[in-house]
């Protein structure tokens, strides 16, 4: 047994070096070559392609519990990030642009999830599948693209900050909701039970920040990766095992960090380990999605990519217009925040465990598909931002001539 997972543990790896470095060299984002990767070589794979199957990787504990990891790291690296003291500051511009995007962009997920026969947890969760940005590929995107300096991308990255608090209480009720049964009635305890754990984390890691530097400071690299690490994913494991989102939880051990010495070594040591943790997530979506279960919901698919690109772009552009941003550069904050990713995976992973089948079924294929079409939305919006922004407001131009 253990011989045969370990076996499937290295293609899963092997699979995802040669995946990555495909689409490295074809200048794409690496996230939707993990997920086709996953579905490659995964249980729903051909049987057999040349006399020789294809299906050598199975949902096994072992990628389950790494994808697990996954999701925990990717998480806590975003609360690293985090600076409570900007939010404060900007507070108004900020609640206002969240607010408009917020707003159009749920919307337009609620009206998806009513218009195509989904109950009441059904849209709900469509609904977060195609609210929230994916930090991850945005901010690559960026810095790719050398938008950081640029006045939008404090727009872009504001809003995806706000975008991160809601998804926090997002992931905590859809965690409580899915969880205790499928109804908001059963799900109360759970609800209350998780929102208690997720508070006194959030005060923890708030006021605890001036002992970090004194907990987990070592000169040893080795003990320094494996506490930063451990703690991570203990106390995820522990939101779970109360009903909470292990997702969250990392958010909140990640801003503890936030502003102590230790960031910078964090991001240097642990960055490598997140990244293949994360990358064995990835794969692991894959590795559960049916391509015929895809297919089978195409056309919902097909108007969510137009409809919801249409939305983070009316979204965008109004926010870069609080801003103060000129015409050009308030298309490039919508254009900036088109790619959906890793947010909506983690949503696709709770309906999943759903009891619902339908939602079990066709949310996760859905939230596949939806991935990788926007990630390449996304990143060709950024890719061609400039030729985009500036075809807009000569479109512009001409109206107002009229």
């Amino acid at each position: 047994m253990a011989e045969a997972l370990l076996l499937e543990l290295g293609v899963a790896l092997a699979v995802l070096a040669v995946a990555g470095s495909v689409a490295r060299y074809f200048d794409q984002p690496v996230i939707p070559a993990y997920i086709a990767a996953g579905i490659l070589v995964g249980p729903h794979a051909p049987t057999s392609v040349a006399t020789v199957s294809l299906q050598l990787v199975s949902e096994s504990a072992v990628v389950e519990t790494a994808a697990e990891v996954g999701i925990v790291l990717l998480l806590f690296f975003l609360g690293l990030e985090f600076d409570v003291g900007t939010l404060v500051r900007n507070r108004r511009r900020l609640s206002a642009v969240g607010g408009i995007d917020l707003a159009v962009n749920a919307a337009v997920g609620v009206a998806l999830g009513v218009a195509f026969g989904f109950g009441p947890i059904g849209v709900l969760l469509v609904t977060g599948v195609v609210y929230i940005s994916s930090s991850a590929i945005v901010t690559k995107a960026l810095t790719d693209a050398g938008w950081l300096a640029n006045p939008e991308s404090e727009v872009i990255l504001g809003t995806l900050v706000v975008e991160d608090l809601v998804i926090a209480v997002y992931l905590a009720v859809v965690a409580a909701v899915v969880g205790g049964g499928g109804t908001v009635g059963s799900a109360l305890t759970t609800v209350v039970q998780s929102f208690v754990f997720l508070t006194a984390l959030a005060g923890a890691a708030h006021f605890g920040t001036e002992y970090v530097d004194r907990v987990f400071g070592t000169e040893a690299d080795e003990l320094f990766v494996l506490r930063v690490v451990g703690t991570t994913v203990l106390v995820g494991g522990a939101a779970l095992s109360v009903g909470a989102s292990e997702a969250v939880a990392a958010f909140f051990v990640g801003t503890a960090f936030h502003g102590t010495d230790l960031v910078h070594r964090v991001e240097s040591l642990v960055v490598p380990v997140r990244d293949v943790f994360a990358a064995l997530f990835f794969f692991a979506v894959g590795l559960g999605t049916d391509l015929l279960v895809v297919a089978d919901v195409w056309l919902l698919l097909a108007v969510a990519v137009v409809a919801t690109t249409a939305a983070k772009l009316a979204s965008g552009y109004a926010s870069g217009r609080v801003y103060g941003l000129d015409e050009r550069r308030s298309a490039r904050v919508g254009l900036g925040l088109v790619a959906r990713g890793e947010f909506s995976l983690i949503v696709a992973t709770l309906a999943a465990t759903s009891a619902n089948p339908t939602i079990r079924t066709v949310v996760p294929a859905f939230a596949v598909g939806y991935v990788i079409a926007m990630s390449f939305v996304g990143s060709l919006s950024v890719q061609y931002g400039a030729t985009l922004s500036e075809s807009f407001k000569n479109w512009r131009r001409g109206r107002e001539s009229l």
